[in-house]
């Protein structure tokens, strides 16, 4: 008897007359939104620029979804390319479907170009945005639940997620909600990089190394527990290969980076304070100042010349004995 369970939503979709809203993409866009909220904060704490993280980001999320959407057609392309599929469907991001290692990958890409417009270090950025990816990826698995996908093996424990859909092979019942799983796990993670950054002054893409190696720590067990149809390597789903070969190379790149370079960068962003970078208001008015106080040293010099002068004259008429009356 299921005293308890998660209900699934009876659909993903609401219609606001022609325009679909999809519940998977409204999380993918509120993910978007507080990554960069939070990224902007950490990147002003650093002594950037406020508008920095938004700025590249306008290059890292588009390359982002890409990359996601590629890595997950090209692991599932039975899914569009098997007999009895439309390839056209490849092409339906809001139906589900987006491959967080291909997301980083390819939104790594886009941000290394958004940094390089800019003459920013890539891991100075790239470890203020890392908690806010987490969050992001907390918040988008919740598009999981919206779309009744990646679930886990069946269960009868009270937290179990209710299946109700049919459609693509799924069987009703309830099930491991591994999409909460995950979304619990990257909220820790989130956590876990900001102690982290605060503790030890994290530097140089330390800190966006732990939350990869952090991730991938969950992703393998939560990886483990999912009954979707997927690839296998050894007996081991291939998100699994994935998941144990990146958390290795984070692991090897925080070593290697410690030591071959310590400590923090003294700056992240050139022409910015520690307050959060200047404007042209700011601006003006350090110029203002300069001038102001170029003047007043001009000033000085000039009265120092007349008193060195009158010094001169008195010297000059003391020494020829020349009485004055």
């Amino acid at each position: 008897m299921e005293l308890a369970y998660i209900p699934s939503p009876s659909r993903g979709v609401i219609h606001l007359g022609p325009i679909p809203l999809r519940g998977y993409a409204f999380c993918i866009i509120i993910g978007v939104f507080v990554a960069v909220w939070l990224g902007n904060k950490r990147w002003i704490a650093r002594g950037g620029r406020s508008g920095t993280v938004a700025d590249i980001a306008v290059w890292a999320v588009p390359f982002g979804l890409v990359g996601g959407r590629l890595y997950h057609v090209i692991t599932d392309y039975e899914l569009y390319f098997s007999e009895g599929r439309d390839w056209v469907d490849a092409f339906k991001i809001w139906e589900g479907g987006l491959g967080i290692w291909g997301a980083i990958a390819l939104g790594g890409l886009g941000a290394w170009i958004g940094c390089r417009r800019r003459g920013i270090p890539m891991p100075a950025y790239a470890d203020a945005v890392a908690p806010g990816i987490a969050l992001a990826q907390a918040i988008g698995r919740w598009g999981n639940w919206f779309n009744q996908e990646l679930y886990g093996r069946e269960t009868d424990v009270p937290w179990a997620l209710k299946i109700t859909s049919s459609t693509d092979g799924r069987v009703p019942g309830t099930y491991h909600p591994t999409f909460l799983y995950e979304s619990l796990w990257c909220i820790g993670v989130a956590v876990l990089v900001i102690w982290a950054d605060r503790r030890f002054k994290l530097g140089h893409g330390r800190a966006f190394a732990l939350y990869v190696a952090s991730y991938c720590v969950g992703r393998f067990w939560v990886e483990y527990m999912r009954v979707d149809d997927a690839h296998h390597i050894l007996g081991l789903r291939l998100n699994n290969w994935t998941a144990l070969i990146v958390f290795l190379l984070a692991v090897a790149y925080i070593v290697i980076s410690a030591k071959k370079r310590p400590g923090r960068e003294a700056v992240v962003e050139p022409g910015a304070d520690a307050s959060g970078g200047e404007t042209e208001g700011d601006t003006d008015a350090d110029a203002d100042s300069a001038a102001e106080a170029k003047d007043e040293d001009a000033k000085g010099e000039a009265e120092e010349d007349v008193d060195e002068g009158v010094k001169e004259d008195v010297k000059d008429e003391a020494g020829s004995g020349t009485k004055k009356t």
